[in-house]
């Protein structure tokens, strides 16, 4: 198997579509539909835990779904940019939360049958919420509507639950993002 060429089709602020054209393991040439991301250079996604053992979530609209969804804090690396300050950034700028201990747990792919996405998995330990003048510096992206949610991390599954009842939807990275930080703990 092989990729032999690729067209893209349409380019806006953010994303591309794409049709790419590889050779299959019987030697025929096909065609591939696929979305990627410009501009940047991945996604960082942030597992936020403060010293009481609580993850910092978010619940945001998503206009593609025309939902809120509950997710881990997560955005843009700009092209360039080192993860963890991206790791950082995204975390005030979503959450208002900082901390001064992040570690970068792995690197991996979510969606491999349409999109390149390239993911940084940050665990950002022991956050405490930013003085006014630091959010200032970091102000929340305009177009987007997120709130705030703190919870035990022991009893996360169970606030999960109480928003999928009001018709919310969750990213179902949550619960197996949060079993890698609870496994990471336990070694160290």
């Amino acid at each position: 198997m092989e990729v032999t060429g690729q067209k893209t089709l349409w380019e806006g602020r953010f994303i591309k579509t794409s049709m790419i054209y590889y050779r299959d393991h019987n030697g025929s040439e096909r065609a591939w539909e696929a979305v990627g991301r410009i501009n940047c250079d991945g996604i960082v996604i942030i597992i936020p835990i403060t010293a009481n053992n609580e993850v910092i979530l978010i619940r945001q609209f998503r206009p593609v779904l025309n939902r809120y969804v509950i997710e881990l804090p997560a955005g843009l690396i700009d092209t360039g940019e080192d993860v963890l300050y991206a790791a950082k950034r995204e975390l005030i700028e979503e959450t208002g939360y900082t901390s001064d201990n992040f570690t970068h747990l792995t690197w991996g792919v979510m969606s491999t049958g349409i999109d390149t996405d390239q993911w940084r998995i940050v665990l950002a330990s022991d956050v405490i919420e930013v003085a006014e003048d630091i959010r200032r510096e970091f102000p929340p992206d305009e177009s987007e509507d997120i709130e705030t949610i703190k919870v035990a991390v022991d009893s996360v599954y169970e606030t999960l639950d109480s928003y999928i009842n009001l018709g919310d939807m969750i990213d179902l990275r949550i619960p197996g993002l949060l079993e890698m930080v609870k496994r990471k703990m336990n070694k160290d």
